[in-house]
């Protein structure tokens, strides 16, 4: 009777436990980047009180007899399963789409944490609200190699000048124009610091060598232009001939690098027509300041500078683990690493491995509302009976003890 007493006793100590892990999930249902738990349980020791016998002569084997001492926690298991993904509109909000963690900086210490919605401090670090802890991210200046730095995004980065290497022109020079016929072209380039300079360019029709569709041009200016000379030829289609389709030419400018530029005519055709000829490419900008930014699919984030250009300022970086059921809870949404979580490995959303990062959007909780309303129906069930084994010893034991009445 006694270990029927206790037999029960375990049994709403750990239903009890199952109770209080099944009211953390419902209190957790709309928690952001929450896993929800489960209880599994096991058996506890068995007394024997015969052993099983082999089969002997023209009898017959026996099962060993036992009383088993009641029940104890198997184990408290943590569902990494996605949770639903809801759009926020908010740029700093981010939801992982499979597999993988964001890291985030505790001093020295790196925890992991699915709940993607970070902010900006008053430097531009991306951080936890609340906490302030800062969300890491890979290197850029370390070639996306592993190495973790705080993710910063300030609205007075800069992007340095970036001097024009590269002009393309396109359309057609005429045919049919006459020999020494001229037409002229302007471009705009920008030196090593940011300094705007228009150039022209003089194609002059020459139809009188052995090509009888080639143009002649001359960069008028700036003057002084060190290989500021050239020809453009056509085939019998218009094409332009390979040989003729890019050409550098360069020019000092006092205090710069110098200008180092490459024409690019291979989208100039030579046919019977109107001369457009046109520039729809030219690279370099001045110096420009970052006016937005977004973050992308494999966590980068994507600096729109004043200057029109687009570039990298950083690179949310994300971690793995061979069993991620085997992380420690630290509250706050995040985990620490365990002696069986495996060791983590860093990478970025979108290779193999990680997950993708949806932006602007968050991870719901994955707690599923109606198994945990079933599970805590079928635990207070198990309470009841327990208890019920309880009171029942106890009736029992009384009757034992007025037997001397």
């Amino acid at each position: 009777m006694l270990r029927s007493m206790y037999s029960g006793v375990s049994g709403l100590r750990n239903h009890q436990t199952r109770l209080d892990v099944i009211g953390n999930n419902i209190a957790n249902v709309n928690t952001i980047g929450f896993k929800s738990s489960r209880v599994t349980f096991k058996d506890l020791f068995s007394q024997t009180l015969r052993a099983a016998t082999a089969a002997h002569g023209d009898r017959g084997g026996s099962n060993p007899i036992q009383v088993g001492l009641g029940m104890t926690l198997g184990s408290i298991d943590t569902n990494h399963g996605d949770g639903s993904i809801q759009y926020t509109g908010k740029s700093t909000d981010l939801a992982i789409e499979g597999s993988g963690f964001f890291i985030i900086r505790d001093g020295n210490t790196l925890m992991y944490t699915r709940a993607g919605n970070f902010d900006l401090d008053e430097e531009g670090y991306l951080v936890v609200p609340g906490s302030g802890l800062r969300v890491q991210g890979l290197d850029l200046a370390a070639g996306v190699d592993g190495k973790l730095t705080d993710i910063r995004i300030s609205t007075g980065t800069t992007h340095n000048p970036e001097a024009t290497k590269r002009v393309d022109f396109a359309n057609n020079l005429d045919f049919a124009a006459s020999n020494g016929s001229k037409f002229v072209a302007s471009f705009d380039v920008y030196d090593s610091l940011g300094g705007l300079h228009t150039a022209e360019i003089e194609f002059t029709r020459n139809n009188a060598g052995t090509n009888p569709n080639a143009w002649d041009w001359a960069i008028i200016s700036p003057a002084g232009t060190t290989g500021g000379k050239g020809a453009v030829q056509f085939d019998e289609y218009g094409k332009i001939d390979p040989a003729t389709s890019t050409s550098d030419v360069s020019w000092a400018i006092a205090g710069t690098t110098g200008m180092n530029v490459t024409l690019d005519f291979s989208a100039v055709t030579g046919a019977a027509g109107e001369t457009s000829l046109s520039i729809p490419y030219r690279d370099g900008a001045p110096q420009g300041s970052l006016k937005g930014y977004s973050i992308d699919g494999s966590g980068k984030v994507v600096g729109e500078f004043s200057n029109g250009l687009i570039q990298d300022i950083g690179q949310v970086a994300m971690a793995r683990f061979a069993n991620p059921a085997g992380l420690m809870k630290m509250g706050n949404t995040a985990f620490v690493e365990s002696n069986n979580s495996g060791l983590k490995q860093i990478g970025q959303a979108g290779t193999a491995g990680f997950g993708s990062i949806a932006s602007s959007s968050l991870e719901m909780s994955n707690v599923d509302l109606s198994l945990e309303f079933t599970e805590m129906i079928v635990t207070q069930r198990g309470l009841q009976a327990n208890s019920r084994i309880i009171t029942t010893s106890d009736e029992v034991l009384q009757e034992v003890v007025n037997l001397k009445r």
